[in-house]
């Protein structure tokens, strides 16, 4: 029995990213009365085994390239079981609300066609949504211009090893100014130059690409059965409105009778670090529009 018709959000982080990523957004949603739950995926946040040459200035770039990850062996799995047991611990207390970020889409929906008994919505913020195992491997049927491959293209650490975990330098863009225009503007224009210093010092080095699989493939049966947001961020230069689209129209081709309820904001990737108050409201009014 749940103690509270209150939800529950549980943010899953983007790639790099975990936790202290969804402070900002989290103190909004207090303010409006509401509780969240910010996921540490494995492998990611204060308690992974990070190189320490990551973290050290000056920089040891060989210890870099050569420190094991703490993405080692970690799956789509694995994802999907820490997040399921965070929300089992979270159900007594009210309805669920899980919301991703960019990369965590994938572990969003992966949940979502795991235990859709216990989610009463999932969102999307920006977040990648895969409707059809061809998006998987397949040439996506859209233009992506994006500007944050090129950009992480010049953090990237070239080593060896750990199948499908990419190491990604972000501390590089404080001692590069170039590269750290260069990667403001592909992630989070929307912010200050200190606002952005405080997401570079957030991200974590590795993350794994090796959980971009068929398990991450929303199942119309499953993950068709729970009501889903998607909220396009119309400044977003990491993954651009028309790949928004796109992905929003897939989805809605596996599920015409439960289509995305489709939401607009005027930020960037990350807009909800710099302009968490936005996010909040959306949010807020989501759930409020249910509860009536």
């Amino acid at each position: 029995m749940r103690i509270t018709a209150h939800p529950t959000f549980v943010f899953v982080p983007g790639g790099s990213s975990n936790a202290r990523a969804w402070g900002p957004l989290q103190n909004e949603l207090a303010l409006l009365g509401h509780r969240s739950y910010a996921v540490d995926l494995p492998g990611h946040g204060d308690h992974a085994d990070h190189p320490a040459a990551y973290y050290r200035q000056p920089q040891d770039l060989g210890a870099l390239a050569t420190a094991p990850s703490p993405m080692r062996g970690i799956t789509l799995r694995d994802n999907v079981a820490h997040v399921v047991d965070v929300l089992h611990r979270l159900a007594p207390s009210g309805p669920l609300v899980l919301a991703g970020n960019s990369f965590g889409g994938l572990t969003v929906t992966a949940v979502a066609n795991a235990v859709p008994e216990l989610l009463d919505r999932v969102v999307y913020l920006s977040a990648v949504c895969l409707s059809d195992p061809a998006m998987v491997t397949g040439k996506w049927d859209v233009l992506d211009d994006n500007l944050l491959d090129a950009a992480a293209a010049r953090i990237t650490v070239p080593r060896s090893g750990d199948p499908g975990v990419v190491r990604l330098n972000w501390r590089a863009a404080h001692t590069d100014s170039v590269l750290f225009t260069q990667l403001k503007t592909a992630v989070m224009a929307d912010s200050t130059d200190h606002q952005f210093r405080m997401l570079l010092d957030s991200m974590d080095p590795d993350e794994n690409y090796a959980v971009l699989e068929e398990g991450a493939v929303a199942l119309a049966e499953r993950w068709g059965k729970v009501p889903h947001t998607y909220v396009r961020l119309t400044e977003d230069l990491s993954i651009p409105p028309a790949v928004q689209d796109y992905m929003i129209r897939k989805a809605d081709e596996l599920t015409p009778e439960n289509p995305f309820d489709v939401r607009a904001l005027a930020t960037s990737h990350v807009g909800y670090f710099s302009r968490p108050h936005l996010f909040a409201a959306l949010l807020a009014e989501l759930v409020q529009a249910e509860s009536m």
